[in-house]
């Protein structure tokens, strides 16, 4: 069974920074991309940044563009989100998602293996 288990979430102050890990008990050939999504108090999962594991091609939504930065290690079987800027809307819990689809595929359900989530407080 494949297995995705987030690390790196925090309480941090406006302004810090924070980097997630999300590592596959899977070689990372299994899947075409990964990705970062969020989801903040009483609101929908949303997609926040994926990568594909070979050509490291990636797609952001505009409210993290220039703060936060998705890598992989394929070494490791580890993808990243490095963190800048925190905003206090940035408060989530974040959730890593790996499957066969494509890193502009925003919709949760089209991603097929999910980590528990690593929770993100900002405070002001």
């Amino acid at each position: 069974q494949v297995q995705l288990v987030e690390s790196g979430g925090g309480l941090v102050q406006t302004g810090d920074s924070l980097r997630l890990s999300c590592t596959t008990s899977a070689r990372t050939g299994r899947f075409y991309a990964a990705a970062w999504f969020r989801q903040a108090p009483g609101k929908e999962r949303t997609f926040i940044t994926a990568i594909t594991w070979s050509s490291s091609s990636t797609t952001y939504v505009d409210s993290v563009k220039g703060r936060f930065t998705i890598s992989r290690d394929n070494a490791k079987n580890t993808v990243y989100l490095q963190m800048n800027s925190l905003k206090p809307e940035d408060t989530a819990v974040y959730y890593c998602a790996a499957g066969l689809t494509s890193t502009g595929d925003m919709w949760p359900r089209s991603w097929d293996y999910w980590g528990q989530g690593t929770r993100v407080t900002v405070s002001s």
